[in-house]
């Protein structure tokens, strides 16, 4: 099974958070689908006739562009490759772009899971974040989305903001739980350069971010998603009635997938390929059957250190069975030998042939990795 995901580079605000931001217009963005729709083209032999099960629309605010260029890459796609009758079809959404004709509109065309960028349900954090919604716009279109018929649905919530006090924090996860959500993703807030909340902190307006914040906002969100039945299966990625995101999940098994449009990533196994980053000249190239992406295949200690990166950030855990099927001798004597000082520590543990993060080794996920990597 495969995966498909549509890069969609527009947005039309600028949070304090995200330099990902994009003015546009009708032309601009009618070039941008038709490069899309060559390059939906161009690598349709890419996956090599594996089924198709999820179409994932992400990127900045997808929503944003005419539901008929939806439409046109959803029928490209099925047109060109094998789609699963039930495949997982999802789009990325803002609360403010919802509402019942949007949301008819776009379930004609096949989407059925929405991914909606709620953030917080707190005003006074979407304020600080620049979004364009208030709190009861987030809970009014989680209820339209449900009118609508849409089951499928995952919100995103952000915490170690500098003004959220833990008991606001918990009370966005008790939210979640009143409004009946199956699934949603949280994130820490990071500094990125160049940013609205780069800058307030450097001109010091703002205090840096504190680790311990994040740290205890992190111990909250395990604590309370567990209170009200969330199973935490990626680090990130919580859910209930073992309604797991098919998409994000065929990443960290390493299933094959492809990346359309500007920055896109792609993976067969074997070698990963990433598409240029700029708009203009991936438009360009797509249009003058020039090279658009750079190749790397991956060597053997390569596979491995993406294995480790990805598995060991989820419920799963890393198999042994697995690494000596897949990885040299070598290979395996080295995990065997780092591994064992992380579950004598508790950060790591073993349960029959698995590895995997104890809740206290979440909080070093990246770092456990790292030492666990072959160079």
């Amino acid at each position: 099974m495969a995966g498909i995901y549509l890069h969609i580079p527009y947005c039309k605000q600028k949070c304090t958070y995200c330099n990902f931001h994009f003015s546009t217009n009708t032309k601009n963005v009618n070039e941008m689908i038709n490069a899309m729709l060559i390059e939906i083209e161009n690598k349709k032999d890419y996956l090599l006739g594996e089924e198709v099960e999820t179409i994932y629309f992400g990127g900045g605010t997808p929503s944003f562009i005419q539901t008929s260029h939806i439409n046109s890459l959803i029928k490209k796609i099925f047109s060109l490759y094998q789609v699963k009758a039930d495949a997982e079809i999802t789009l990325e959404l803002n609360p403010d772009d919802i509402s019942e004709n949007k949301l008819r509109e776009l379930k004609s065309t096949g989407i059925n899971r929405l991914s909606i960028g709620v953030q917080s349900f707190h005003d006074e954090d979407l304020k600080f974040m620049n979004r364009s919604h208030d709190g009861n716009m987030a809970r009014k279109s989680i209820a339209i989305a449900k009118k609508l018929g849409f089951k499928n649905l995952t919100i995103d919530l952000i915490y170690g903001l500098p003004n959220l006090s833990n008991k606001k924090w918990e009370a966005n996860l008790n939210i979640v739980k009143q409004l009946k959500i199956n699934h949603f993703s949280a994130y820490a807030l990071t500094v990125e350069p160049k940013t609205k909340l780069d800058y307030l902190i450097k001109s010091k307006k703002l205090d840096p971010i504190s680790d311990e914040k994040i740290e205890d906002h992190f111990k909250i969100l395990q604590e309370s998603s567990e209170r009200i039945g969330f199973v935490q299966y990626e680090i990130s990625n919580f859910c209930k009635d073992k309604v797991i995101s098919k998409h994000n999940s065929s990443y960290w098994k390493k299933k094959k997938y492809i990346g359309i449009g500007p920055s896109a990533h792609s993976f067969n196994g074997n070698s990963r390929q990433w598409n240029i980053k700029s708009n203009s000249k991936y438009v360009l190239k797509l249009k003058s059957q020039q090279e658009y992406y750079e190749i790397e295949k991956l060597s053997e200690n390569e596979k491995y250190n993406e294995y480790v990166l990805t598995t060991l950030r989820t419920m799963w855990g890393i198999n042994q069975k697995y690494l000596t099927k897949n990885y040299n001798k070598k290979i395996n004597l080295k995990f065997t030998a780092l591994i064992k000082k992380w579950v004598e520590s508790g950060d790591v543990i073993k349960e029959n042939e698995n590895f995997k993060l104890s809740k206290k080794g979440m909080l070093m996920a990246d770092g456990i990795a790292s030492d666990l990597f072959v160079i």
